[in-house]
């Protein structure tokens, strides 16, 4: 059965407005014991690691009052948190404010439309430089004219360090120094570029190009995230796939560090279609849990919306990807794997193969929005259950690993869609059957964080609550 998103996180103009009015605008002050008590039953009843950490056991408190007093043995809710963690745990996360990671779900956030990446000097220094992954449209950084392939080494006026550049790029207001790369030294060309950041709703169907190789019509599309709210525009990419008689695709995952698993189950279906009810991922939750939540994911031929899937029923799909790459990105590679030819060019994927789902401060084992405490606005997403596909491969911790392998070339990006772009260039020949030239002047450079890296969604895949 099709699982329908959050109903709070899709209505936000109606029912956040109505429903939640006194709990968002009349805070009460909650006591630490009373937040931390909520992260200790979210985590005792759904975490997938609970087996880890031994105070998250039925039986670890004789009493109330016990469970109270370890409780109280942390100053925050954070370092409670932090400590029931198990250490095999990269992605659960704590949020003082559910109001920021509901906007995140909904592809809002403040942004001034520069998505770069950050990556050390190749001089070992500690200095860093910044480039410019792709630009938004309708942005601060699309005014300034700004491009895929732009290089910056300062930020108002200060050299970016493995130390300052997290606090030079977090104001809402800042300026970058834009530079080159000679092959040896970074040279400050004497543009300054002032950007700003607004609340911004990013639609992450970010290109859609068909592309005439040989005679073959080839798909082009770059999806930057998956964001329920945005599934009739991704639908509609693979309508007109359809209609330009597409017979191969290129899906460019690299930049996309997660979001949604109905989203990703959409999109696996749209790039098929002759699946339509066969397993497309299985569940594997905590021993408490696993036998009443555990439940497969299923390809599907419906939007949330009811509107029909538009599917290409292809056999073969080509997958861009990078260490950026992650959650339900991996999901739709490996869900789609036992059934047709995954192909992944680019780089090994993070290794997220867990979902999670938000718990507010309400019982259990709703733990939902409507019943939430009024009087704070903690709200966690743990990891609640791991994704196999069909074939029950799953702890892919080390990432998916390409089939042709080929990193970014930080000074030679090209541009995404053309042809010529090296990650593209590098699928469209294996389509083809065209050799790939060698980029004999590549540097192979660590990158280490980038714009994304604060979303409160950087890495994570969400699923509906049950």
């Amino acid at each position: 059965m099709k699982r329908k998103f959050f109903i709070p996180l899709i209505l936000f103009s109606t029912l956040l407005v109505s429903c939640f009015e006194d709990m968002d605008d009349n805070i009460n002050t909650a006591s630490t014991l009373e937040i931390q008590n909520f992260i200790y039953r979210g985590l005792n009843f759904f975490y997938l690691y609970k087996a880890d950490t031994p105070e998250l056991a039925n039986d670890a408190f004789a009493t109330d009052a016990d469970r109270n007093a370890f409780l109280e043995s942390f100053d925050t809710p954070e370092s409670l948190f932090e400590y029931l963690r198990s250490p095999q745990d990269r992605f659960s996360n704590l949020y003082s404010d559910y109001r920021v990671i509901e906007d995140a779900l909904n592809g809002i956030s403040l942004s001034n439309g520069m998505e770069f990446g950050l990556v050390f000097y190749p001089d070992n220094s500690g200095n860093v430089f910044g480039y410019v992954r792709y630009v938004l449209p309708n942005s601060s950084a699309s005014a300034a004219g700004l491009q895929r392939g732009d290089l910056f080494t300062q930020v108002d006026g200060q050299q970016l360090t493995e130390s300052n550049f997290n606090d030079l790029l977090s104001p809402d207001n800042y300026s970058i120094a834009l530079a080159t790369y000679d092959g040896t030294d970074f040279n400050l060309t004497g543009e300054s570029v002032q950007l700003t950041k607004v609340q911004y709703n990013e639609n992450p169907v970010y290109r859609i190009k068909t592309l005439d190789i040989n005679g073959q019509k080839i798909g082009y599309l770059m999806y930057n995230a998956f964001t329920q709210s945005y599934e009739t525009d991704l639908n509609a990419a693979f309508s007109q796939f359809q209609a330009e008689g597409v017979t191969d695709l290129v899906v460019d995952l690299r930049y996309n560090s997660g979001g949604s698993v109905s989203n990703a189950t959409d999109l696996a279906s749209m790039i098929t279609g002759q699946f339509n009810g066969q397993i497309f991922y299985q569940e594997f939750w905590n021993e408490d849990r696993q036998e009443d939540y555990a439940e497969n994911g299923l390809f599907d031929n419906t939007l949330n919306n009811g509107n029909s899937i538009n599917s290409l029923n292809l056999t073969s799909v080509y997958f861009i990807t990078t260490r950026r790459t992650a959650s339900a990105s991996e999901l739709v590679i490996n869900g789609l794997k036992p059934y047709i030819d995954a192909v992944q060019v680019g780089d090994t994927t993070t290794g997220k193969f867990q979902a999670s789902f938000l718990l507010y401060d309400a019982p259990a084992p709703g733990f939902n929005r409507n019943a939430a405490n009024p009087n704070h606005t903690y709200v966690m997403l743990p990891l609640v259950f791991k994704t196999a596909n069909a074939s029950g491969t799953t702890d892919y911790v080390d990432g998916l690993f390409p089939d042709i392998q080929q990193r970014e070339d930080y000074f030679n990006l090209g541009q995404l869609g053309d042809e010529n772009e090296p990650l593209l260039a590098a699928a469209l020949n294996q389509i083809a059957g065209r050799p790939m030239p060698a980029n004999r002047n590549f540097k192979n450079l660590k990158e280490f964080s980038g714009s994304n890296a604060k979303s409160p969604l950087y890495e994570i895949m969400v699923d509906t609550p049950r």
